[in-house]
């Protein structure tokens, strides 16, 4: 009967420590995810609003208005969500009507 408890709680402990050094791989896992969808997002995001504009990259001008461009446009997204997200929190999202039979 001890021998059983001894292996069980062996095995328990092995597991735990298996399922520790996943959780950390999967940590690490997601870091990464998110580190190349931010980059994605900012070279899509920066090729969109830089599209069109005559913008000479060679010049330390023309990088610091591309940047001005960049953020002023960042900005301004994270406001409009700000805007929607209050607009939709003061919604009334009771229900109001009653139903006739």
């Amino acid at each position: 009967m001890e021998v059983g408890i001894t292996l069980f709680i062996i095995a328990i402990l092995i597991i735990a420590i298996w399922v520790i050094v996943e959780m950390k791989r999967f940590r690490h896992k997601l870091f990464a995810i998110f580190l190349i969808f931010l980059i994605l997002f900012t070279y899509i995001s920066f090729s969109v609003t830089l599209k069109g504009q005559d913008i000479d990259y060679k010049s330390l001008t023309g990088i610091t208005s591309a940047t001005q461009l960049y953020f002023s446009w960042l900005v301004s997204v994270f406001t409009n969500v700000k805007t929607i997200t209050m607009n939709a929190i003061n919604m009334d999202w009771s229900s109001n009507k009653t139903l006739d039979k």
